[in-house]
């Protein structure tokens, strides 16, 4: 009797540890099959939290949180054998790669990191996370189970949170009963900024490298502190496009690895083997190159992962939309392809898992000990502490090793401004940045002068070099040295001694220093500038620089406010005992300006490029803190003007421009900044001087020859420029190019240029001539074109002022020396 009792308390006790062991998939935690609903992102994150709790295999972390204050989510999957041990496993990982000193573990899995949803409105992906999480999760699913002996998954199921929200509340706020798969009904049309971007409107998956994102930030730190084998960024095109998957386009960057490339293939006829039995289109070796460096494939792979793009066609679908085929694309077709592109890659690293770990190693290894490129080491010239500053941050968030110069050693490089060899010497401060590292790669990309380009037919910009985007003096040496102090840290300014002085000296020659201006102007501390150079306390101080004078600001926390600004923001300030100077003009004259603090208006809404407003938004919002006022341009009629000092104008298709009543408030006294398209509008209207530059030709210009038709691709790009820097020449005098040299450094994304001012009719304060090209690709014709034009212009109107601005000065907010550049536009024009 006892004996049959245990027996059935040991049958008990077993069917009570499977009922444990049951998981609930999506289907059964959310209530619907996966992909007859958009899933909003508080229910996905409930989903990954019941399995985090469900499931001994997993471990859930959150890594940060959106602007709107959503959570960001990692989930580790691993077996049992490896599921305790996951910070074993990360350490080891970062000892192969040498970050960090240590032996290392043989019997390790290769790591396999999923990233799903970058842009909002592609949400299928992350529905397909869930479905991926469930299978690897699932007891039952010995498959999966025997994937995860060889494999650590790590699911980070919607890098953009605030996007897919903003896209699924629109979709599930207009869909129907039955959805309609019109591709002309309302549900298929996203009204403006549209789902894709972040909150401040970024593109997230053009900011890995730049990393001005707070989303990013958290990602990249939190993929830095790992290093995955294998990363899949999952992403959605129009729905009229098939499945796109690896092998990668045509250009590859030549610092990818054969390796690399041959993984791709690899990983790319695992996909398609489930694809053709399944019957599904999909296409490889197309349109999605790897060359850029701040995409979800290319960073990793610049890190020395399998970095691979995937894109199912859907952008706009809905739950259901008819193609130009006539069939009919559903949401659960989407998330099917996503989920069998993600099982298959797991099989695929686990199948591959000692060949991945193997050539990880060899990646580092080489990296180490034979990095790539001519340039064994770069010196950064300490120009100013704002800006080495803010690239050290930069380089440091990427991993990559820089410490200060050699005081008084002498060196030949490449001369990053004029192009020539030439000798020079590192000072103490420099930023000395040797390749032999870790993340020689990345360094080698990110800071190579011009771009090696294989193949011009690109999908996006094809020049970044980071001294040309921060407007600092560089130099590449072949020689290999490092620097005397590798333990870099923030430069931080002289202490003051004079406390109590006539007035304060601060530089404008950075972001740090707009930054500066605005804490003071929001503390109601009045400042001005001075119009041209001066000399005192025995220093040098160039046209725009800062004068905090104790005239005007009559108040007895004077002198503590304006040092304790300057020493939360690591501002430099010179004190000056006396308003008498030592050469130029003194404080008191008229070449002294005071600085009105500008009430300003940024134009958004629909026409308008939400990206570029976006970069217009963040930059006053999360990098000066300066209030300003979004104002949507169809509103603009019924705006009171007069209550604004500046009006921008961000790159758009504006219809009507200018309105009377804005050329009105201009002549009054206003500011209008024009950026990019938005100058076009202006172009030829009445009372503007800006005017297109005709391209001018003749017959010897002429084609003589028949175009064939299967070279219409590479015919077109002659005339296009996706994104290549040019050389400006810069009129540094004028308050739009204070604290700027005598020349600019520029990203054209288009070959727009205008005509020159005529003599006293405006300023032409940034021009271009003959042979200003300097990196990245730039078709023939667009560079014969790209000559003796205008990009930079400022024309008085009545009592007011424009702003000319070809070229987005604040492209993708990593472009750091334009930022000055607009700055000036708000803060120094028309004062």
């Amino acid at each position: 009797m006892i004996k049959r009792l245990l027996l059935v308390l040991v049958a008990v006790v077993s069917v009570s540890a499977s009922f444990a062991q049951k998981i609930q998939s999506p289907e059964e935690f959310l209530g619907y099959k996966l992909g007859e609903h958009f899933t909003p992102h508080y229910r996905i994150v409930d989903y990954f939290k019941y399995v985090a709790q469900a499931s001994k295999n997993v471990k859930l972390q959150q890594f940060g949180t959106t602007n709107e204050g959503r959570p960001l989510l990692a989930m580790f999957i691993a077996s049992d054998e490896n599921i305790g041990r996951l910070e074993e496993i990360r350490h080891n990982n970062l000892r192969v790669a040498g970050i960090e000193s240590g032996p290392l573990i043989a019997n390790v899995p290769v790591i396999t990191w999923l990233s799903y949803n970058v842009h909002g409105n592609e949400p299928a992906s992350s529905e397909a996370a869930m479905w991926t999480l469930y299978d690897l999760v699932d007891p039952s699913n010995t498959q999966t189970q025997a994937w995860l002996k060889n494999t650590l998954v790590v699911i980070d199921p919607c890098l953009n949170p605030d996007g897919r929200d903003r896209y699924v509340h629109f979709y599930n706020s207009v869909v129907g009963a039955t959805p309609d798969a019109s591709p002309t009904s309302r549900e298929h049309a996203e009204p403006w900024p549209g789902g894709r971007v972040n909150h401040y409107y970024f593109d997230l998956n053009r900011d890995w490298a730049w990393q001005q994102q707070k989303e990013t930030q958290a990602r990249v730190g939190l993929f830095n502190q790992w290093l995955p084998q294998v990363h899949v960024d999952y992403h959605e095109q129009g729905y009229n496009a098939p499945y796109y998957f690896a092998p990668a386009a045509e250009p590859y960057h030549k610092d990818i690895t054969p390796w690399q490339r041959e993984a791709q293939v690899l990983i790319g006829k695992n996909n398609a083997k489930y694809f053709d039995q399944n019957g599904w289109m999909y296409f490889t070796k197309y349109e999605f190159d790897l060359l850029y460096p701040s995409y979800g494939d290319t960073y990793p792979l610049y890190n020395g992962s399998i970095g691979m793009t995937y894109e199912q066609g859907g952008i706009s679908a809905g739950l259901a939309v008819v193609t130009r085929s006539g069939d009919t694309l559903t949401l659960v077709q989407r998330v099917a392809h996503h989920h069998s592109t993600s099982l298959s890659t797991i099989e695929t690293a686990s199948a591959n898992a000692q060949k991945l770990k193997d050539e990880f190693k060899k990646f580092y290894d080489n990296s180490r000990a034979n990095p790539p490129g001519e340039y064994k080491t770069y010196v950064i010239k300490n120009d100013n502490n704002n800006k080495i500053n803010a690239l050290a941050k930069l380089l440091s968030r990427n991993g990559i090793q820089y410490g200060f110069g050699l005081s008084n050693k002498s060196a030949t490089g490449y001369n990053y401004i004029n192009g020539k060899t030439e000798q020079f010497n590192v000072g103490a401060n420099d930023l000395v940045v040797n390749a032999y590292q870790p993340k020689a790669v990345l360094l080698h990309v990110l800071l190579e002068p011009k771009t090696f380009i294989p193949d011009s037919n690109t999908y996006d910009i094809t020049a970044w070099s980071l001294p040309y985007a921060f407007g600092l003096k560089a130099y590449g040496v072949k020689e290999s040295f490092k620097p005397a102090n590798a333990d870099w840290g923030i430069i931080a300014p002289k202490a003051l001694i004079n406390t109590h002085a006539y007035a304060y000296v601060s530089a404008w020659q950075s972001v740090g220093d707009v930054k500066f201006l605005s804490a003071l102007l929001k503390k109601k501390i009045k400042v001005r500038y001075s119009e041209k150079a001066f000399e005192s306390a025995g220093k040098q101080f160039a046209p725009g620089s800062l004068l905090i004078t104790r005239a005007g600001n009559d108040r007895a926390d004077f002198d503590q406010v304006v040092t304790q600004t300057a020493a939360e923001l690591n501002q430099e300030l010179t004190p000056l005992a006396s308003g008498f100077v030592d050469k130029g003009s003194d404080i008191g004259s008229d070449a002294v300006r005071y600085i009105r603090q500008p009430k300003v208006m940024v134009v958004a809404g629909d026409g308008v490029n939400s990206e570029a407003m976006g970069e217009v938004w963040h930059l006053f919002e999360a990098q000066l803190g300066y209030p300003i006022s979004l104002i949507r341009y169809q509103d603009l009629g019924r705006t009171r003007l007069a209550d604004y000092d500046v009006a921008i104008f961000p790159d758009g298709r504006y219809d009507d421009l200018p309105s009377d009543k804005l050329v009105s408030w201009v002549r009054d006294g206003g500011k209008l900044i024009a950026i990019d398209n938005a100058v076009a509008s202006l172009a030829d209207k009445k009372g503007f001087l800006i005017k297109k530059k005709e391209d001018k030709k003749d017959d010897k210009d002429k084609d003589k020859t028949v175009k064939v038709y299967g070279d219409r691709d590479r015919d077109a790009i002659r005339e296009q420029i996706p994104g290549a820097i040019f050389k400006l020449n810069l009129d540094n005098t004028h308050p739009l190019g204070f604290g700027l040299p005598e020349y600019y450094y520029s990203l054209k994304l288009n070959d727009d240029i205008y005509e020159l001012f005529a003599d006293n009719d405006g300023w032409n304060v940034g021009t271009i001539k003959k042979d200003s090209y300097v990196s990245g690709f730039a078709g023939a014709k667009a560079k014969q074109k790209i000559n003796n034009g205008l990009l930079l212009g400022v024309q008085s109107l009545g009592r007011g002022s424009v702003v000319y601005m070809v070229d987005d000065p604040l492209f993708r907010s990593f472009w750091e020396n334009g930022k000055l550049l607009f700055s000036n536009a708000v803060f120094m024009v028309g004062q």
